[in-house]
């Protein structure tokens, strides 16, 4: 049996006082919960393979953990991981968006296949994602893999090991600074299975500003 090992981390709470949409908007994190940061080094593995998103507060939240645990390893950068893109309702604040959206509006009935405008649905996540993490899978087959994303990333890794549909999906929550823990395992004949440890073992709080 071959053991690839996931940990899935959000990134730190963005600096975002508006309560914007943001998306893949490139705001910073606030790594500054300097207890909440060294509780959750304390439980990542020690050479692990690290990845991140094109996006900063990834590499921001990445930082802050490695000098944690005092590694010197540089995350590799995985565009396919990359949060949802929101379209035209990336900066605006999340009320104004949704308090604009029509009561019988398709988002209110299906909103892992809605789209905002220029925007890309969840289920376009999931389609994005899935294959990506299969692929890294194999490329760091037995290895433990910390890969630090996004909320929407996490919850197509969680739905692909628990077969979940977009809909579905969407129901979990995934907040900053937790940790998901999920293992690809695959037998000598190539049979394919997962197994979630853990889903959003949370170790900051969102921070209001």
């Amino acid at each position: 049996m071959t053991t690839t090992r996931w940990w899935w981390v959000r990134h730190a709470p963005v600096v975002n006082p508006q309560k914007l949409l943001y998306g893949r908007l490139d705001l910073a994190a606030d790594t500054g919960d300097a207890a909440a940061v060294a509780a959750l080094a304390a439980r990542l593995p020690r050479r692990a393979v690290w990845l991140r998103t094109p996006l900063r507060r990834t590499a921001e939240t990445a930082a802050a953990l490695l000098a944690a645990m005092g590694e010197a390893t540089v995350p590799a950068t995985e565009p396919a991981l990359i949060e949802q893109d929101f379209g035209a309702w990336q900066g605006r604040p999340s009320r104004e968006v949704y308090d604009a959206l029509p009561r019988h509006d398709p988002f209110w009935s299906h909103p892992s296949a809605h789209a905002a405008p220029g925007g890309e649905s969840f289920d376009a996540v999931l389609h994005r994602v899935q294959p990506a993490i299969l692929a890294l899978s194999d490329a760091h087959a037995k290895r433990d893999v910390v890969a630090v994303a996004h909320a929407g990333t996490i919850r197509a890794a969680a739905a692909l090991a628990l077969d979940l549909d977009g809909e579905r999906a969407l129901r979990l929550v995934i907040d900053t600074l937790s940790l998901t823990r999920i293992d690809r395992i695959r037998s000598s004949s190539g049979a394919e299975g997962w197994r979630v440890v853990a889903l959003n073992l949370p170790f900051g709080t969102e921070k209001m500003y």
